[in-house]
C-alpha cells in the first residue's frame, strides 16, 4: 500500500492503525479510528439464485463492478516496463521501537506495508476495490455473509515456506484476540473460519485446472454490513511458525519471516530502517505488482523535525519531500539544486476526497445549538483575503464535506437525490430542508469592502432576529443579558493566523472571541471530552464512506468520549442517511445517497469550513522518475522507479 498515504496521515495527526494510509481511505482505516461500526445491517438481499460470485482473477469491490478487466496484467498508474534498481531514501519524523504494527505495544516503524502481503491488494484508481494478492479468488455470496479464500499454491513467505491455510488462520485468531482494535472489532463478527479440503469445495475449479491452493471460509455473524468482507479481504497473513514462538503484544526489533516484496536488512531503533528487494518474491509479476516495488532499497531515516529533514534533502541526502504547507511550497525552493532543476517540483493532481477542515461548532452548548446563529457567524470568513495572504492563493474553497471529489454535492439536486431526501423531510428543520432542497452552500462574496459591509449586515440581521442586540457596543441575549462569547481551541500555531482574523471580524459585530493555543497533551484531553466552544480541526472522510459516518456525525456517538463527533451533532435524518450506505449496492446509489448527506450535513452549518488543496506537492530530486498517470488517489511511490544516470549519488 501506498507509502504516501501514511506520511500525510502523520502530517495531519491523524489516530489510525493501518501501516500505509489515510485516509482510509480503506474501510479498514475507517474502521481503526471508529472502533466497533455503529450501523447493523444484518438484513441485507437475500441470495439469488447465482448466490455465489467467483472472482477468478478479478477484483471485488465495495459498490459495483470492479474496473480492471479479467486478465489485466498492471494498474494503470503502473509502468510494466519501469526497470529495477537503484535506492530511494525517505524522510520520518519522530522514533520507532517495534516491526510488529498490528499490536498496541510501540511505535511501528514506517515502511512495514513492504514487507506484509495481504490476502487481496487495494488499487488506487478506484474508490475501493481489492484484487487478488496471496488469495488467488475468492467467493462472496451475494448477502455478502462470507468469504471464501482460495490461495494462490504459489504464494509463499521471504524464507521460502508455503504460505498455508493454517497460516490464514492463526493471523485471523491472532489478529482478532491480541491485533488493534479495529481489527479486533471487525473480526469478531465471523462466527467460524475453517480450512475446507478440496473435495468439499463446491464450486468449478479454479485455476485453469493447475494446482489448486488451500481454501478458508469466513462465515459472519448477524450485525455485518458491505464492508465486512472487504475488511477481512485486506488480512495480512503471518507466518505461523515463526509468530508462535514470539508475543505478538510485545514490541519486536528482530525481522520476522514476511510475504512483501521486501526484507528488513538494517535496523537502527529510532534512527533508521532499510528494506532490500527480495529477488525470490513470488508475487512480483502478478497484476496487483506489475510495475511497482522498483528500487533495489528503499531507506527511511528519521530526523527530529522538518527543518532537519529538508536540510537532508536540498544536501541530496533525502530523495523526495511531500510538502503540505503553502508558504514553504512558494518560498523554500531557491537553493542552487532547485534553481538548476536537479530538484524537480511538480504539483501532481488527484481526485481523494480532501479534509473537511474549519472552525467545528460545539452544538452541545448554548448557543452553538442554534443553527440560525452558526449561519450569521459564518459569514464573517473573508475567504479571498486568507487564501491570498496566507496561503498563497494555491487552496479553494472547501463547500462539502466530501471536497474534490464526485461525493461532493455541489451541482444541483438531482431527481434521485430529491427521492432519498423526501423521505427526511420531516425530521429536518424548516430553515435546513429548505437550504437542504436548494443551491449547493457557497461561501459569501468577499475579498473588498463592500462586500465585508454586506456579509457584516446579513449577519447583524440574522443575529438580531435570533434575540442576540447589540447593546452599548457589545452583542447580548435580549432576554438575559448575557453576553455573546466563545473561545477557539487550537492545537498548532500555525492556524493562530486564522484564527486572530475570525476573532477581529466577530469584534466587528459585537462578540469577544478568546483564542486559546493547547499544547498537545491538553488539546487532545479536551477533545475527548468535548471541552471546547468552538474547535479549529477537521474530519478526514474517503472516496468509499462507510460507517466512519456514525462516529463522525450519529446520534450514538454525540456524547461518547474519544469519539469523532466533534460538533456534536444528533440529527434523525442524518442517522437515517448513515444507516443506508452499507446497504447501497450501486455508485450511483451511493453517490445519491452521499450527496444527501453532504446537503443536510453542509444546511446545518456544524462548521465554518476553510480550504484544501486538489494537488500533491512533491520535489524529487531527478534521477526519479515516475508513471505518466497518477492514480485516483495521488501519487503512489512505490511505482516510481529510479533512471539510468543518476545526477548525484544515491547511495
Amino acid at each position: 500500500m501506498p507509502n504516501f498515504f501514511f506520511t500525510i496521515l502523520i502530517v495531519l495527526s491523524l489516530i489510525i492503525a493501518h501501516p500505509a494510509m489515510a485516509g482510509n481511505g480503506t474501510a479498514e482505516n475507517e474502521t481503526a479510528q471508529n472502533g466497533t461500526s455503529a450501523i447493523k445491517t444484518g438484513s441485507l438481499p437475500a441470495p439469488s439464485s447465482q448466490d455465489l460470485l467467483q472472482n477468478q482473477s478479478k477484483g471485488l469491490a465495495m459498490v459495483g463492478e470492479p474496473m480492471m478487466p479479467a486478465g489485466f496484467t498492471h494498474f494503470n498508474y503502473a509502468d510494466p516496463t519501469a526497470p529495477k534498481g537503484g535506492t530511494l531514501k525517505r524522510a520520518v519524523f519522530g522514533s520507532f521501537d517495534t516491526l510488529n504494527p498490528f499490536a498496541l505495544q510501540g511505535r511501528s516503524a514506517q515502511g512495514l506495508n513492504l514487507i506484509y502481503d495481504r490476502l487481496m491488494a487495494r488499487t488506487w484508481d478506484e474508490p475501493f476495490t481489492l484484487y487478488p494478492l496471496i488469495a488467488q479468488s475468492v467467493e462472496v455470496p451475494a448477502d455478502r455473509s462470507s468469504l471464501t479464500v482460495h490461495l494462490n499454491p504459489l504464494a509463499k513467505f521471504s524464507d521460502g515456506s508455503k504460505i498455508t491455510a493454517d497460516d490464514v488462520i492463526f493471523s485471523f485468531h491472532t489478529l482478532k484476540s491480541k491485533g488493534r482494535p479495529n481489527m479486533r472489532n471487525i473480526y469478531k463478527l465471523v462466527g467460524k473460519v475453517e480450512k475446507i479440503r478440496a473435495e468439499k469445495i463446491k464450486t468449478e475449479k479454479i485455476n485453469n485446472g493447475t494446482e489448486q491452493g488451500e481454501t478458508v471460509k469466513f462465515t459472519l455473524l448477524p450485525g455485518y454490513n458491505r464492508e465486512t468482507v472487504m475488511i477481512l479481504a485486506m488480512m495480512p497473513v503471518l507466518s505461523k511458525n515463526w509468530w508462535t514462538k514470539k508475543d505478538f503484544g510485545k514490541t519486536i526489533l528482530t525481522a520476522p519471516i514476511s510475504s512483501g516484496p521486501y526484507k528488513i536488512t538494517e535496523i537502527s531503533p529510532g534512527r533508521r530502517i532499510v528494506f532490500e528487494r527480495d529477488p525470490s518474491y513470488w508475487a512480483a509479476d502478478l497484476p496487483v505488482n506489475k510495475g511497482q516495488y522498483n528500487f533495489d532499497r528503499v531507506i527511511f531515516d528519521y530526523f527530529r523535525d522538518q527543518n532537519s529533514a529538508f536540510e537532508a534533502f536540498k544536501a541530496g541526502e533525502i530523495d523526495l519531500w511531500l510538502d503540505t504547507t503553502p508558504a514553504h511550497w512558494a518560498k523554500s525552493y531557491d537553493f542552487p539544486a532547485a534553481l538548476s532543476q536537479q530538484v524537480i517540483k511538480a504539483a501532481i493532481p488527484h481526485q481523494r476526497v480532501e479534509r473537511i477542515w474549519g472552525f467545528i461548532f460545539n452544538t452541545r452548548r448554548p448557543p452553538f445549538d442554534n443553527a440560525e446563529l452558526r449561519r450569521a457567524l459564518s459569514l464573517m470568513i473573508d475567504y479571498d483575503w486568507l487564501n491570498r495572504n496566507i496561503f498563497y492563493d494555491q487552496y479553494r474553497i472547501t463547500q462539502s464535506f466530501f471536497p474534490n471529489s464526485h461525493l461532493a454535492a455541489t451541482d444541483p439536486m438531482t431527481e434521485g437525490e430529491k427521492e432519498i431526501l423526501s423521505q427526511y423531510k420531516n425530521e429536518l428543520e424548516p430553515q435546513i430542508l429548505k437550504d437542504a432542497m436548494g443551491a449547493a452552500w457557497s461561501p459569501p462574496p468577499s475579498g473588498n469592502a463592500q462586500s465585508a459591509r454586506v456579509a457584516q449586515s446579513q449577519a447583524n440581521q440574522i443575529l438580531n432576529a435570533q434575540g442576540w442586540i447589540i447593546k452599548d457596543g457589545q452583542r447580548v441575549s435580549q432576554k438575559t443579558g448575557r453576553a455573546l462569547s466563545f473561545e477557539i481551541l487550537l492545537s498548532s500555531s500555525e492556524d493562530e493566523k486564522l484564527a486572530l482574523s475570525f476573532q477581529n471580524a466577530l469584534q466587528k459585530l459585537g462578540i469577544k472571541v478568546t483564542v486559546r493555543l493547547a499544547d498537545s497533551a491538553t488539546f487532545q484531553d479536551r477533545l475527548n471530552h468535548f471541552d471546547y466552544d468552538m474547535l479549529m480541526y477537521f474530519w478526514l472522510n474517503t472516496l468509499s464512506p462507510g460507517s466512519e459516518q456514525a462516529v463522525y456525525w450519529g446520534c450514538e456517538s454525540r456524547d461518547q468520549p474519544g469519539r469523532f463527533n466533534y460538533a456534536g451533532i444528533c440529527n434523525a435524518a442524518i442517522d437515517g442517511l448513515i444507516s443506508q450506505i452499507p446497504m447501497v449496492q450501486t455508485a450511483e446509489d451511493m453517490t445519491n445517497t452521499i450527496h444527501v448527506l453532504d446537503r443536510v450535513l453542509m444546511a446545518g452549518h456544524y462548521v465554518i469550513p476553510l480550504f484544501y488543496s486538489p494537488e500533491d506537492h512533491v520535489a524529487y530530486w531527478n534521477f526519479l522518475r515516475r508513471p505518466e498517470h497518477s492514480s485516483l488517489y495521488g501519487p503512489v511511490f512505490e511505482a516510481w522507479w529510479s533512471g539510468a544516470n543518476l545526477p548525484h549519488s544515491n547511495e
